[in-house]
């Protein structure tokens, strides 16, 4: 493995084939290369997908009425169909839903103030679960809690932009804020997961109703539904929808009279297209390098070829046949090797210098509303252990491409190879 003269062999014959070799190595790097960006190009589309999916529960569920738009057990068309407290405690007793929180919204945009300092945002009511549901990250304080909905605080949490745009530098915690000229004391500041956009507040749903008039009114739902397969996940919607059509008289195939989004049906559907994607990426991307393998070894077979005499000679000097494969096979893991690690470190570089190029764009980038700051393309990079298989499996195919040209080359008798013209 490490004879001097044996390495200098095979530098001198890659010296006297200069153009060979480049064309030879070049199909491999370029086969591990292309594996690079592909694998790269889809982990950053999925990563992008993803989080996108990771702004709320992969298992979230919203619902809300509307007016029916179909005829149902004698009962006209156009009718408003409202939400109540009670509608709240019956989804929570549904089979296959986790989590639930009303949502009452002030309406318009609300004028949040303190001091001198003030703004318009988005207010809701909500329960406390609503902060697993959409992911609100809490950095300061707390969170609306049960007791708050209890007692009907007015309690608030703000979003890290509204608390740095009233409060600058200070501390809002404990700290008091006109809401619509009605004073609530700051409980809590968050922000949203994967989101550039928190300019909205939260108070509990009870004080909401009962300051702005609302009484037991809400105006839709969002909740969590079991993590299950996509047919269970639509069969606990079906359930949900059969429920509130029952209770408030409609049609449950009418969508204009209760409208729903199932995230986890989506989130389950995406995925699987994803791994589709994933398989096909690895077929394109080992098919390119598997092509390049064998350009080595039909090369290597041409090498055996044009050797044929000094094969011969160096066994009729007393040279065993394993001496021979070992030559040949080095020369071809050598060439397979370096020409795969070029490719590799080019592969990756890219997708590195392109990861820096999409992270840039995204924290500069404008926000999109509430799911701002969003992108269908993050972080895409290669695994180190997936670019560490890809490396040994070349070293691995760089010996299997060597074998057989080196078996051809051990199995040459002497008188035969010097006959060779």
């Amino acid at each position: 493995m490490f004879d001097i003269d044996k390495w200098q062999e095979i530098f001198s014959t890659i010296k006297k084939n200069k153009l060979r070799t480049f064309l030879t190595g070049f199909s491999v790097a370029w086969g591990i290369f292309m594996l690079m960006i592909l694998l790269g190009s889809g982990n950053g589309l999925h990563n992008g997908v993803r989080m996108n999916f990771d702004r709320n529960a992969h298992n979230a569920m919203w619902m809300w009425s509307n007016e029916t738009s179909m005829p149902w057990k004698g009962l006209k068309t156009g009718r408003p169909i409202r939400f109540t407290d009670q509608d709240y405690h019956v989804l929570k007793r549904i089979p296959g839903v986790e989590t639930v929180s009303g949502r009452y919204y002030l309406p318009g945009s609300s004028t949040i103030s303190s001091g001198k300092e003030y703004g318009s945002y988005r207010v809701l009511g909500i329960h406390p679960p609503f902060q697993g549901i959409e992911n609100h990250i809490v950095d300061k304080g707390r969170y609306v809690n049960d007791l708050d909905i209890e007692k009907q605080r007015k309690v608030i949490v703000i979003g890290d932009d509204i608390a740095e745009a009233l409060f600058k530098d200070k501390d809002p915690i404990g700290q008091f804020v006109k809401l619509n000229m009605i004073p609530f004391q700051v409980v809590g500041v968050y922000h949203r997961y994967q989101t550039t956009d928190n300019r909205s507040a939260y108070i509990p749903i009870t004080t909401a109703q009962a300051v702005f008039n609302g009484g037991n009114r809400i105006h839709s739902f969002a909740m969590t539904i079991a993590k299950v397969s996509k047919l269970e996940s639509e069969a606990i919607e079906n359930s949900v929808r059969a429920t509130m059509a029952q209770k408030h008289r409609f049609n449950p195939e009418d969508r204009r009279a209760l409208g729903s989004y199932n995230q986890l049906e989506d989130y389950i559907q995406t995925m699987n297209i994803f791994f589709g994607i994933k398989a096909f990426v690895w077929i394109i991307g080992l098919g390119t390098l598997i092509a390049g393998i064998v350009g080595v070894s039909n090369i290597m077979l041409i090498v055996v070829k044009e050797r044929t005499k000094e094969i011969g000679i160096r066994k009729a000097l007393g040279a065993s046949p394993g001496s021979v494969v070992g030559l040949i096979i080095l020369e071809s893991v050598l060439i397979t090797a370096v020409a795969g690690y070029i490719g590799l470190v080019f592969g990756v570089g890219i997708m590195e210098i392109v990861n820096m190029v999409v992270e840039s764009a995204a924290q500069a980038g404008p926000a999109d509303g509430e799911r701002g700051g969003g992108t269908m393309f993050r972080n895409p990079t290669v695994d180190i252990n997936i670019a560490t298989a890809a490396t040994i499996l070349l070293v691995i195919a760089g010996t299997v491409a060597g074998y057989i040209p080196a078996r051809r080359a051990a199995r040459i008798k002497p008188i035969e190879a010097l006959r060779d013209e």
